[in-house]
Order: structure tokens, then C-alpha cells, then sequence
């Protein structure tokens, strides 16, 4: 039975699914969702997600939204190390992949929201909420940046589902100008991880074809 992922190839979660999904070798039947058509909102898809976001995968009678938990599905579905090798692993990988949807990537999403999708619909920034997410995102760029002072990986010694999940804002770095190139060590983690994970740079040239045709369209360039 085929899995199904719905999503638009300009969302950064997307990304998450469909790269985890290839670095695991399982294979995916991607459904498009464009999301720059509300094609979300329709009454099939809320069927599938109320919240009308995506991705969602479904299999049988298997239906799962949100990024991680699709990923941890996947993961499970096969005993893949990128939810830890050892017991103890896997809890620090949840760990950071609940510090990352709390503490890290909502944050970005908001900068994304103001300066690129608000942008697009020609709506002015909000000064307020911009320096509330920049204040937010270098806090937790200051933990990131410490962790990773003397380690390649969020956990263990290799890449892990927390490194997918923590990556995920820099999809969208040149376009929210989120200032994490102040921390080195941030930085130049993500640089690795680009580099080595020929999934990630994958799906990185896909969002961003997605995400630069969307945006000239309307013109924006960046």
C-alpha cells in the first residue's frame, strides 16, 4: 500500500517529510497541494487536516499531519537510526524535536509570515511582531550555537530526525533574513548538513525553484 504525502515543494515542513523520506529509502507517492491556491482550504483536504495545513500523510486508513510525527512514523515504520541508535538517543531526539516546534521554528514561521508570505499579499511588516520573533530566534540560536560548540549532530554522532527538524528555518534564511549567521557554530552546522545529505540539498533546489517562481510571479525578488 502507497504513502501518501500532501504538500506544496515551497513549504520548509514539506521538506522535512519528503527529505527524511529519502534518506531512509522509503519510497512516497507525492499528492501537490498548492498552497498559493488555498487548495489547503478546500472541503477534501480539511477532511484530511481541519487545520487546513500540510503536510499530511496518509496510508490505509493511516492519517497523519505535522512534519514530525510524519517523520516519526516513517522512522518507526523501518527501525531507522534517525530516531536515535539507543534508547536513551531517541528521547534526546524528542527532546529537541519538541524544543525545536516550541522554543525554535514557530518563531521563524512568524518572520516567514511577515516578511515573505505577508509581503506577497502586499501587506507592510509589523515592527512589533518582527523584533518579538528576532528576540526569540537569537535566545534559542544562543543554545543551538553553545550545543554545538564540539559536536557535528544535534545527538549522538550522527544526523538524526532533531537535525531535520532544527535545520528546517534555514530553507527560508535568504528571504526571512532570520540572522542566524551571527552564530558560527549554527552556522556552519547547517553548512555541513547541506553538504553532506544529498536529500537536504535536494529538496532545498526544489523549494527554492517552488519559492523563487511563486515570488517573481508576483514581483518579488530577493
Amino acid at each position: 500500500m502507497s504513502i501518501k504525502i500532501y504538500g506544496d515543494l515551497g513549504s520548509g515542513s514539506l521538506r522535512r517529510a519528503l527529505a527524511a523520506a529519502k534518506i531512509m529509502g522509503i519510497e512516497i507517492e507525492r499528492v501537490n497541494v498548492d498552497l498559493f491556491k488555498g487548495e489547503s482550504h478546500t472541503p477534501e483536504f480539511l477532511r484530511l487536516n481541519p487545520h487546513g495545513l500540510t503536510p499530511v500523510l496518509q496510508e490505509g486508513d493511516t492519517t497523519i499531519w505535522e512534519a514530525s510525527a510524519i517523520n516519526i512514523y516513517l522512522a518507526d515504520k523501518i527501525s531507522s537510526p534517525l530516531l536515535g541508535k539507543t534508547s536513551k538517543e531517541r528521547y534526546e531526539v524528542l527532546q529537541w524535536m519538541f524544543w525545536s516546534g516550541e522554543q525554535w521554528r514557530i518563531f521563524s514561521t512568524l518572520l516567514f509570515n511577515e516578511r515573505v508570505a505577508g509581503r506577497a499579499m502586499g501587506q507592510s511588516e509589523d515592527a512589533s511582531i518582527v523584533n518579538l520573533t528576532l528576540k526569540n530566534i537569537r535566545s534559542a540560536a544562543q543554545v543551538l550555537d553553545a550545543h554545538l560548540a564540539e559536536r557535528r549532530f544535534i545527538v549522538g554522532d550522527q544526523l538524526t530526525l532533531a537535525d531535520i527538524d532544527i535545520a528546517a528555518p534555514f530553507s527560508q534564511v535568504h528571504r526571512t533574513k532570520a540572522p542566524f549567521v551571527e552564530f558560527p557554530n549554527l552556522w556552519a552546522w547547517q553548512q555541513r548538513i547541506l553538504d553532506t545529505v544529498p536529500a537536504w540539498a535536494e529538496t532545498k533546489c526544489d523549494l527554492d525553484d517552488r519559492m523563487n517562481a511563486f515570488l517573481t510571479g508576483v514581483g518579488i525578488t530577493y
